[in-house]
């Protein structure tokens, strides 16, 4: 929510009336910490919304408060243009209201539109949280990155590179939002000081790299597609397609061995999976991947996918160290069987620890045939919830 500053208002004070740590305050509202607030100056409280409430005829200001467990001097910052001493029922005055519950409900088919309007409400609900267009993809749809954290560990992830895997952006961000809930409100998140992990880590998200695919699963062509018609040999059902929206799987585009995916992949022109197309990196999205790790510098990579309860975090000998001090973390808290090697290349995260020799890993989320039925969501949400924690704490 939004309020006005008043004359001696402060960062500070607001975070004692509303009981959030002052950092977050800090960072919603781009000041420093002892910012000298203008009076009518609109600054950010994270955490609260604004309830309208109408009075009734022996309502006053300070039960309100009490009611509700505010100070009243919260319900007078938000209602300065009401008079406590002159209210008659009817009149209508709002409440700020902390949020308590997530905002994210994905145990539900989960496409672009239903993940725009979640990231919308994420960063107005939750603005020490940025939102960025990185890219877009063919059809033009953004592709966002979210980002918070006040630290030096780096640490990406992202979902949804395959279309039918669309279960995986919805699981990531309920895992942000999550984290962000309990933040707010001063709690810890399994026993872990999330307090504690935000001045530790800069956390970076891409929670739909496949935006055109993931929409094509869900709701189907449009007349005007039949060339991708084709590539799916004629059907109109895409249920099981994987690729972009121009037939190339967007994990086995990037310059990791990718002449030996291109020599061995049976599909030689687009098709609904596995064509790594004529070259590395002519998809937007795969490009638009390979531009942010160049550019943010992550120290650690996490790729969701599904499916087999597995990780894999080897490639060619480059990995580092710590990945195997991870992998053991991750195999404990989630009941994934970690997997050092396999014999595949041209994945993000194989290219991510060629070029960068810095710890990545693919997890493939639940069991089953993709897409898997949202009966799995609620156990692949707790199994990776440890993993989510472990790879800011190790």
């Amino acid at each position: 929510m939004k309020v006005k500053a008043r004359s001696g208002d402060s960062l500070a004070y607001y975070s004692h009336l509303f009981m959030i740590p002052l950092d977050l305050l800090v960072d919603s509202n781009k000041l420093n910490p002892d910012s000298i607030l203008e009076s009518g100056q609109s600054i950010h409280i994270p955490g609260f919304t604004l309830e309208p409430f109408t009075l009734g005829h022996h309502d006053v200001f300070w039960q309100i408060a009490y009611y509700y467990h505010l100070s009243i001097d919260a319900l007078l910052l938000v209602n300065q243009r009401r008079n406590p001493n002159n209210c008659e029922k009817g009149d209508i005055i709002y409440v700020p209201r902390r949020l308590t519950k997530p905002i994210v409900h994905g145990q539900t088919t989960y496409d672009f539109s239903r993940l725009s309007n979640d990231l919308n409400t994420l960063v107005s609900s939750y603005p020490y949280v940025s939102m960025e267009t990185i890219g877009y993809s063919v059809l033009g749809l953004p592709i966002q990155e979210l980002r918070f954290g006040r630290g030096d560990l780096k640490i990406h992830f992202n979902a949804s590179f395959h279309a039918n895997e669309w279960i995986t952006s919805p699981i990531l961000l309920q895992l942000i939002n999550s984290f962000l809930l309990a933040l707010t409100n001063n709690q810890a998140l399994r026993g872990i000081d999330v307090h504690q992990l935000y001045n530790k880590v800069e956390v970076s998200v891409v929670p739909m790299v496949n935006p055109d695919g993931v929409n094509l699963v869900l709701n189907g062509p449009t007349e005007e597609m039949e060339e991708v018609i084709s590539y799916n040999n004629g059907s109109l059902d895409f249920t099981s397609w994987k690729a972009n929206i121009r037939g190339v799987d967007l994990n086995n585009q990037f310059p990791a061995k990718w002449e030996v995916e291109k020599e061995r992949k049976i599909p030689k022109s687009p098709a609904s999976r596995d064509f790594p197309g004529n070259a590395p990196l002519t998809e937007p999205e795969a490009i638009v991947m390979a531009d942010l790790a160049k550019k943010r510098n992550f120290d650690r990579l996490l790729a969701f996918h599904t499916q087999g309860k597995e990780f894999y975090w080897g490639y060619e000998g480059l990995e580092p160290g710590v990945s195997s001090i991870l992998a053991k973390e991750f195999e404990r808290v989630s009941g994934y069987r970690s997997v050092k090697n396999i014999d595949s290349h041209a994945g993000y995260k194989d290219w991510f620890i060629q070029e960068f020799k810095q710890a990545g890993f693919t997890f493939e989320l639940g069991k089953g045939i993709n897409p898997l039925p949202l009966s799995q969501y609620k156990r692949i949400y707790d199994e990776m919830l440890g993993v989510f924690l472990a790879v800011m704490y190790v």
